[in-house]
This record gives structure tokens, sequence and C-alpha cells, in this order.
């Protein structure tokens, strides 16, 4: 299990999640940690030995974390990257593509195989808050400062949809069966069905949302500025479980990491992973907080001010060190013997129903 955090002193950090022999204690392994963009780093997104990063200096870091290395620069957007993230197919431990979003309006989409600049798309008139890509590969949802949702069709590399909200929203998510999504609103989260964006309900928050993660079983984690961490039940709107204090100053990243072990079941508990701008990341264990409140699994403290995190549970080979620089094109022999049965997996995948009516327009 991998975790990678970006700070506003420009460092990036990378650790790794690794239980101690004849115990079940955890322990943060650091991988890597220095300064790797001119500007301070907005975001990060991991999938299995990949990670990225991006920055206010309006440029993409790509990383291999089984060699603990920056392997390359994207530089297609002329502003700050304000989200990245990854599409992976469920049985497979390579991303397929890269997509990134800034504030110049534009989304770019990467191949990773090897990280080739695919396509640009115009998604908003004003900078890009967040976006999400549907499970199926094949949808992205993003947000603007235009207060403003669009639809991205990733098969044709063009927006199909644009619709102005309420208010700025500044965070969007799928959940992990792409049967709904969230929008955050300040201290609101709003639930909305796939199909045709019905609001389900909002759920309100005590202070502003900063970051939200979705889990299994229709839970979706939040953090921000009350420093807490709540589970929401997004089947009633109701919190179904929090824990208080998690932090001393406001949460800014929550990755939900699952054991994927081969000998563990469907129960396997999951571990949750927050960050601060307090510099601490933490590693909870959910089933403690139906109990009392727990303490951290294990904790690091990077002293910096933390801006953002993300983590993968997909297992992978650490890669032993090798003369010269590493190339991005070094990833592509990974996912050349998977890519047939990827394609003939993605090609099943029913496409969800385009968002007509969205938010009532």
């Amino acid at each position: 299990m991998s975790i990678v955090a970006g700070s506003y002193e420009k460092f990036i950090w990378g650790f790794k999640i690794k239980s101690l022999k004849k115990s079940e204690t955890l322990t943060l392994t650091p991988l890597f940690s220095y300064p790797s963009h001119l500007s301070p780093i907005k975001c990060v997104a991991v999938a299995g030995p990949v990670a990225a990063s991006g920055g206010a200096d309006d440029s993409v870091k790509v990383y291999d974390l089984s060699s603990c290395s920056e392997i390359g620069s994207l530089t297609d957007h002329s502003g700050a990257i304000t989200s990245l993230s990854f599409f992976s197919h469920s049985s497979l431990s390579f991303p397929r593509n890269l997509l990134s979003a800034s504030d110049d309006g534009f989304v770019c989409i990467y191949d990773a195989d090897p990280f080739v600049h695919l396509k640009t798309i115009a998604s908003h008139k004003k900078g890009v808050n967040d976006l999400s890509i549907h499970p199926s590969g094949k949808l992205a949802l993003t947000v603007g400062r235009d207060s403003c949702l669009a639809m991205l069709n990733l098969v044709r590399g063009r927006r199909i949809f644009y619709c102005r909200l309420g208010k700025e929203a500044s965070l969007v998510e799928f959940d992990l069966t792409g049967d709904k999504f969230f929008m955050v609103t300040e201290e609101k989260v709003g639930v909305h069905e796939a199909e045709d964006a019905k609001l389900v309900f909002q759920m309100e928050s005590s202070k502003r949302v900063l970051c939200a993660a979705p889990g299994s079983s229709g839970l979706l984690f939040t953090g921000g500025e009350d420093r807490n961490i709540t589970a929401w039940d997004t089947a009633s709107g109701k919190v179904a479980y929090y824990i208080e204090d998690a932090h001393s100053a406001r949460v800014k990243g929550i990755v939900v990491l699952s054991r994927n072990d081969s000998d563990t079941t469907e129960d396997d508990p999951y571990m949750v992973v927050s960050a601060s701008s307090d510099g601490v990341i933490r590693v909870w264990d959910i089933r403690m907080t139906i109990r009392e409140k727990p303490n951290p699994l294990a904790e690091a403290n990077t002293k910096s001010r933390l801006t953002c995190l993300a983590g993968s549970s997909l297992k992978y080979m650490k890669k032993k060190e090798t003369r010269g620089s590493p190339q991005l094109s070094s990833l592509k022999d990974k996912t050349h013997k998977v890519r047939a049965l990827e394609i003939e997996l993605v090609g099943n995948t029913d496409v969800v129903a385009e968002l007509v009516a969205i938010i009532g327009c």
C-alpha cells in the first residue's frame, strides 16, 4: 500500500504502509521526499506503481514508485494543475489513462502506455476545480470556478454537457459503483443519481469540506475545516460514524485503502489515511470508530504544510536501481502484456446514461 502527499513547500512525499513482523502494528515507511516542483503542489494521484503530482508551476510530474524516482514531466497546460486522476481497470495493476485539470479551464487526457498526450478538452470558461472519472472509464465529470458542471465523453474526447449550478462546487466524486456522484459546495455535500443527475439529498457538515473519498457499502468519507473525519451513509444521508479531532488542523486529504491480499475476505476491513495542513499523515482502522475514539495505527510527521494526499492498495514489485535516468517509456513494457485483456474488459462495460437533466437544467 502506497501513500503520496504534496506540500505547499513544493515537496513530494512517498510512504509505504508496512506491517511489522510478528506484530499487527503498522508503520509508514518513507520512500522519498524532495522538492519536485517550482511552486506549491496542489494535487496528487496514485495507481499501482505509478504516481503523479500537479503544481502551481503548470506542470505534471510522473513517478515510478517501484524505483522511487521521477520519470518525467507533462507540460501541456498553461495554468496551475488543480486535479489529477488515473483510470485503471479493477482487475489490472497498471493505469490505462491519466487525466489532468487546470486553472486554464482545460482537461488533458494522457495514455499511460507510455505517457503520451492524446487530447485536450475545453471543459470550463474558468479554472477547473475538480474532476472524477466514471468506473467505466468512458465519462468524466468536472466542476469549475465558473459555477458550472461539465460532462466529458472520454471516448470521443469532447465535452457533451455543460450546466450552470446554483453555487460553485469545489469537489465532485463518483461512488465506487458509478451509480451515484457527489458534489461538494462549501459545507454541503449533494448526493446525485448518475442516471439522471437527480438530487437525492444533501448532507451538511459543521464547517467547509475540503476533501472526500468514496468507500464501500455506500459510505463517503469527508474531511475539512472541522478537523474531523466523517463517514456518511449515502443511502440515508446520515452520519455513520466519525473520528473527532483527527488532526490539530484542517484535514486536506483522505484516502480509503482496502486490504486486497489474496487470503482476505469480502468482509475484511479497510483503512482510512488522512493528511492535514499540520504536516501529519495518519492511518486509521475504521473498526475502532464504533467502540471508542480510535488511536491512529501509524503516523508520520512531514513537518510541512500538506495540501493533498493520494494512495493505492495495489501491490507492485520493487525495482532494482539501474544506471541512467529512467524515462516515461520505461513503463511501457508493463502494460503490453495486459493491453489486449484490458481492451476486452473495458469494451464490455456499459456506458452510464448521459446526464441530460443535470441539476434541473
